[in-house]
């Protein structure tokens, strides 16, 4: 298995244009993006989205896959069929625009159920269980090679354990056999930052536990950084690796111990950072500092694994 790296483009929303990212990463020599969704995304037309993967081309850049930025997508567990019906026509909306785009892979995190109404939570589940089968189908029509699901870090937010990761991912891989021909396969997209504390800041499962954990079903993580109880995230330069608990090195150790468990032959992990403070004169401009740093140490991190195993 190989491992890439990527930028998934959350950071540049209402900051920075397409093509200034575009012109970063084709000078760190990074070729694969995430398109982050964002809030006019589900009112644009096709031609919109054409332009786009024209535009990422001119720069040697390819969209391959396309995941939600803002959890906007979490109608199936408010038990409100007004938010659920949205929910379901936006996730239909996310998928032709990955179909424009030539992305692969097309997901979100399933959705949270209302910390005061927990009983929602398995009922939650089942619908956007539901939903997904009957979105892998049109996925499939479009082109697409798989629907995607991100492990979340709280309880509220499933599948966050290992019994809910088995679980969906066994469900809606049961369905995907029963019907190959005329359906995707669904992956998990990971997250190596995230890990479940509970209220009272003991550790339920670490990060990298539940890192490897769904590695038999990934096939696309993000790159990101965060503290002891997993409350911020940033990435990896200098400063950033004094302080978060993530390390690269263990990473990129763990994906390849698992080489075989992979169910992709090419892996790829985009880096996914907030950037600084949004809309502040003296925030802004740091953004580009924070993306080289960060893909500069992941891609030298990589380097050394690579020429280790000659």
């Amino acid at each position: 298995m190989a491992i890439g790296i990527g930028v998934k483009s959350d950071p540049v929303e209402y900051r920075y244009s397409y093509e200034w990212l575009f012109e970063l990463m084709r000078r760190q020599g990074v070729t694969l993006l995430q398109l982050g969704s964002f809030f006019e995304l589900y009112d644009l037309p096709e031609e919109y989205f054409a332009e786009l993967r024209s535009l990422a081309h001119t720069y040697g850049i390819r969209i391959k896959s396309v995941f939600t930025a803002h959890r906007e997508l979490g109608g199936f567990f408010t038990g409100n069929i007004r938010l659920e019906q949205v929910a379901r026509k936006n996730f239909e909306t996310l998928i032709r625009a990955a179909s424009v785009l030539g992305a692969d892979f097309v997901g979100s995190n399933p959705g949270a159920v209302y910390r005061d109404r927990p009983e929602e939570k398995s009922r939650g589940l089942e619908r956007y269980a539901a939903h997904m089968k009957e979105l892998s189908h049109l996925a499939k029509e479009l082109g697409l090679k798989g629907l995607t699901v991100e492990p979340m870090s709280c309880l509220a937010e499933p599948p966050s354990t290992p019994e809910e990761v088995r679980s969906l991912m066994t469900l809606l891989g049961d369905y995907h056999a029963k019907h190959q021909e005329s359906t995707v396969p669904f992956y998990l997209c990971g997250d190596v930052s995230h890990g479940v504390m509970d209220r009272d800041f003991k550790l339920v499962h670490g990060n990298l536990e539940l890192f490897e954990l769904g590695i038999p079903w990934m096939c696309e993580f993000h790159f990101k950084n965060t503290d002891a109880v997993f409350g911020s995230t940033f990435g990896f330069g200098p400063e950033e690796r004094k302080q978060g608990i993530v390390k690269v090195e263990e990473v990129v150790a763990i994906a390849r111990r698992n080489a075989t468990a992979w169910p992709v032959q090419d892996v790829v992990g985009y880096l996914e950072i907030g950037g600084p403070k949004i809309g502040r004169d003296y925030s802004d401009h740091l953004l580009e500092k924070q993306l080289t740093e960060s893909l500069s140490h992941i891609q030298s991190v990589l380097a050394m694994e690579d020429s280790a195993e000659y």
